[in-house]
């Protein structure tokens, strides 16, 4: 698969996921009902060791959408057919990569505490592209973002979530693919 193949698959998704948080946001807008339907604010940390690892702590934001009816959904076949799309940011601190990220989230309950979670999507990050000594090499600019997660809800509104996130290009760019790798937990606040 070539680079030029991989950056267009990446632009398209990130063009289509945004094009269905703007409807959303202009149909919820319009109906007079609240825009997200869950916010999440964060904290994370690399999981990766040598010249890869990144220095620091990284705040996250998260942003969930309901544009497929994921609230209407009865059962976890229902709720698998039914993502909500995210978007959000990890922010680099210690001189590191901030990355912005969209995508799908799919969302499975186990009962009405326990849930477990995995998204995937695209990230345009500000991190090193290469020739690095400190941090991860990562190619190129557009790179696929992938997460999953495991969470606990305190009320129908609060809930807290454990989550490992990767970044990377698939090999579809030139250039080398260390990737990034982060584990955090957030808090979730369901509106």
């Amino acid at each position: 698969m070539s680079a030029d193949f991989g950056s267009f698959v990446l632009r398209f998704l990130t063009t289509a996921l945004l094009a269905a948080v703007a409807g959303t946001v202009a149909d919820s807008a319009s109906a007079g009902e609240q825009i997200f339907d869950e916010l999440r604010f964060g904290v994370s940390t690399s999981l990766q060791s040598g010249h890869s690892r990144e220095d620091g702590v990284f705040p996250e934001i998260t942003a969930l959408f309901d544009p497929f009816g994921y609230e209407q959904a009865v059962g976890w076949q229902q709720q698998l057919l039914r993502p909500r799309v995210h978007l959000g940011t990890s922010i680099g601190t210690a001189g590191e990569a901030t990355q912005f990220f969209t995508g799908f989230t799919w969302t499975v309950d186990f009962n009405d505490k326990l849930f477990a979670e995995a998204g995937f999507g695209g990230v345009i990050h500000t991190g090193d592209l290469d020739d690095n000594d400190d941090g991860p090499e990562l190619g190129c600019r557009v790179l696929f973002h992938e997460y999953a997660g495991a969470g606990y809800r305190f009320t129908p509104h609060w809930n807290v979530m454990a989550q490992i996130a990767h970044s990377s290009h698939a090999n579809l760019c030139d250039g080398p693919n260390d990737g990034m790798t982060r584990a955090g937990i957030q808090i979730g606040y369901k509106f």
